[in-house]
């Protein structure tokens, strides 16, 4: 339910209970008065565009002020004194809140933005809000003339409050790995490690009527390498994958894949559509490195679609990636193509190529990293995409953890042949289970 400007109850004061624990909360994520930053910068540039909005901003709600950590189409604003509304009043509602006109609520009246430039006479926000029900501040739009959102433009703006709450959760976890590490040791395999499982997933989720498994090859065990993917749910009941290796190794490797993933998930929540979802990834990466040494990366985005007969149709864009394979129920292994996709961040104008294939029960879809292909064989030959279709047809596997299995005994096997990260994301359709029977394996993703 949106709140507006008829629903009103008294600020929490700063000796409450609540709001002490509140600040405390704040506190406890390290961001007040950190340094700018092009993820929140992003969130509030894709909130003004989903509302055509002029100014749209992520705020923290501090004891006495509220804090700008990005300002989308407001300049030289960092933070204005608590007491004047807006952001101090939206964080008291768990839903949007929204005055549709600030001349016709008396509060929002005396707040800076609203009684001199830019003379704001809309706002809606939605509140950052952190697991166990604080809420930090808030996603703010804008506008300098009356607005009546609508319901898509504020559950999107919900859904971007949530991301930039997702963000100080990586970003906190993060912090709490390395000092936690730092304190018991200075092995540098025990931190890359460390590190690099804050830019993974700890689990997928359960996608119904599929399987998941990924795994994750690391060709050093004291460098962080810049391969990754994820899975996640898109809002219309279709889900959303992707995989992918930056450019490099180490610690500009570790901040370009944190970038790389949290903007293609910020990318499906505007528009799903897996090329422009890559087209999104070269804006930002072109945007963020604007001036300094290219860095590129190769990707593929897909979307799952589960269809009434229990198969999946799935489309897949490509930008520079190897290419998936299926692995079809009758053991034949199938490339889908995405030939002619270019490298994302590095060219004027990169041309993106979207396939579309279908999964049926019995059948999986293998994505890899080229640490896998590249990796040399026991007779110095590259395995090569021709050689690994030729070994998963040799090694038939069924469902997705099987399949990794089977992959990894393939890297035991390799070796030191192996000179690159791989991570690999498999997706599976299992059989119908005869009736009467439930020997389905436990799904178990690595």
């Amino acid at each position: 339910m949106t709140a507006t400007q008829d629903a009103f109850r008294p600020d929490a004061g700063p000796s409450s209970p609540d709001e002490e624990e509140r600040l405390a909360a704040v506190r406890r994520y390290r961001i007040l008065d950190s340094a700018p930053d092009g993820a929140f910068d992003r969130i509030a540039s894709l909130a003004a565009r989903i509302f055509d909005a002029p100014m749209a901003t992520v705020t923290i709600v501090d004891s006495d002020r509220v804090w700008f950590k990005a300002a989308h189409g407001l300049k030289d604003m960092s933070e204005t004194s608590r007491a004047a509304g807006l952001c101090a009043t939206a964080i008291r509602h768990s839903g949007p809140y929204v005055i549709h006109d600030t001349r016709a609520d008396p509060r929002a009246t005396v707040h800076p933005l609203v009684r001199s430039r830019p003379a704001v006479r809309f706002y809606a926000a939605a509140a950052i809000t952190t697991a166990d029900g604080h809420r930090l501040g808030t996603v703010n739009v804008l506008d300098t003339r009356p607005r009546h959102p609508t319901p898509n433009q504020l559950g999107a703006l919900e859904d971007l409050a949530a991301l930039v709450m997702d963000e100080l959760e990586v970003r906190l976890a993060t912090l709490r790995t390395v000092a936690a590490e730092r304190e018991r040791r200075t092995d540098a395999e025990r931190l890359a490690r460390t590190l690099q499982r804050t830019l993974l997933p700890p689990a997928l989720p359960l996608v119904p009527g599929l399987d998941a498994a990924a795994a994750y090859h690391p060709a050093s065990v004291d460098e962080v390498g810049g391969d990754f993917y994820d899975l996640f749910p898109l809002d219309d009941g279709r889900w959303a994958f992707f995989l992918g290796d930056v450019c490099g190794k180490g610690a500009d490797a570790a901040a370009l894949t944190s970038l790389t993933r949290y903007t293609l998930r910020a990318a499906a929540i505007y528009d799903p559509d897996p090329c422009t979802a890559l087209a999104n990834l070269d804006t930002v990466l072109k945007g963020e490195y604007q001036g300094s040494t290219p860095r590129f990366c190769t990707a593929v985005f897909g979307v799952l679609d589960a269809l009434a007969d229990g198969s999946f149709a799935v489309t897949l864009a490509g930008g520079g990636h190897p290419p998936a394979l299926a692995l079809r129920a009758d053991g034949t292994v199938e490339a889908i193509s995405t030939t002619g996709g270019q490298l994302i961040g590095l060219l004027p104008d990169p041309h993106f190529v979207a396939t579309t294939t279908r999964l049926a029960p019995g059948d999986a879809l293998l994505l890899y990293t080229d640490g896998l292909s590249e990796a040399r064989t026991g007779s110095g030959a590259m395995l090569g995409e021709d050689g690994l279709a030729r070994h998963l047809s040799e090694h038939p596997a069924q469902g997705a953890d099987a399949l990794l299995a089977m992959l990894h005994t393939l890297f035991t096997d390799l070796g030191t042949g192996v000179s690159d990260d791989t991570a690999l994301l498999a997706l599976s359709v299992p059989l119908p289970v005869p009736l009467g029977t439930d020997d389905r394996p436990v799904q178990e993703n690595r």
